[in-house]
């Protein structure tokens, strides 16, 4: 008999929505995600339809959907459990509209998530979403790793894993979608130190969820010496650093008889060679 597939346990969820929690009392620096929102409201713009029920994917805060008001007549709001085996809860085929903006990065079923998903939208209904994939906070990831490597020996996981847009094209044909389209916006941040980083990322609620995090407190000396690093080889010319935030964003469309099809093979009118060769048809 067949195993059911179980995803590997990444993330600690319930950690995420307690840091999540403790960034929203502090005072939540949301700048990457308003400027996601707003973008996503643009790509919206572009899509020449209404929706009438759609569903938010474990976006934080309301700002989505209170963007997305005109666009959408009913969005509901749904978080991933802390045990995803439960589900998303989604009738099938019940929604014409599915986004989530940044909060899909941090499932640890990634896959199942999208499947529901595509199963909840009904035939030409539409899926947007962004989330933190590629090089994101590549040179806090390195310098950490560095410091730990010349000062304890070894190093811990610190930064989250993430997908590249390459994982996020397969996943989308994997669940089914038609007409999928990916594509990445680099967003490259500078401050004053890591410090100032670090501290933007706990106003984020982004600080380390791993399950395999290293549980003991980190040494001074090796947080010193991680500073020390990120200057030395992330630093502009006037001595801020720079962070990196990948923002893949992913679209598609539950199939339907009305969407384009690709050409069979063969049937094409002109060969790619005839076109290099500027001969037409």
């Amino acid at each position: 008999m067949n195993q059911p597939h179980t995803a590997p346990l990444l993330f600690d969820r319930a950690l995420l929505r307690a840091r999540q929690a403790r960034a929203s009392k502090q005072g939540a620096d949301t700048f990457l995600l308003d400027r996601v929102i707003e973008d996503m409201s643009d790509r919206l713009q572009a899509v020449l339809r209404q929706f009438s029920n759609g569903v938010d994917v474990a976006t934080p805060g309301s700002s989505l959907a209170d963007t997305l008001k005109s666009r959408v007549a009913s969005l509901a709001h749904v978080d991933v459990p802390d045990d995803e085996s439960k589900g998303l809860g989604l009738a099938p085929a019940s929604l014409d509209l599915a986004v989530s903006a940044l909060g899909l990065h941090l499932v640890n079923d990634l896959p199942g998530v999208m499947a529901q998903l595509r199963r909840a939208l009904k035939p030409d209904g539409f899926l947007i979403a962004a989330l933190l994939g590629g090089d994101t906070l590549t040179e806090l990831r390195q310098s950490f790793a560095a410091a730990e490597a010349e000062l304890e020996g070894g190093i811990s996981p610190r930064v989250a894993p993430m997908a590249d847009l390459r994982d996020v094209g397969a996943l989308l044909q994997r669940a089914g979608f038609a007409l999928p389209v990916t594509d990445v916006d680099n967003v490259v941040v500078r401050y004053s130190s890591a410090f100032a980083l670090m501290q933007d990322l706990r106003r984020m609620g982004a600080t380390n969820i791993l399950v395999e995090r290293r549980r003991t407190p980190l040494r001074r000396a090796t947080l010193l010496r991680m500073a020390q690093i990120y200057a030395e080889r992330f630093a502009d010319a006037d001595g801020r650093i720079r962070a990196t935030f990948d923002i893949i964003w992913l679209s598609g469309w539950a199939p339907h008889e009305s969407q384009q099809k690709p050409l069979k093979p063969g049937s094409a009118k002109a060969s790619l060679a005839d076109a290099v060769r500027g001969v037409k048809p």
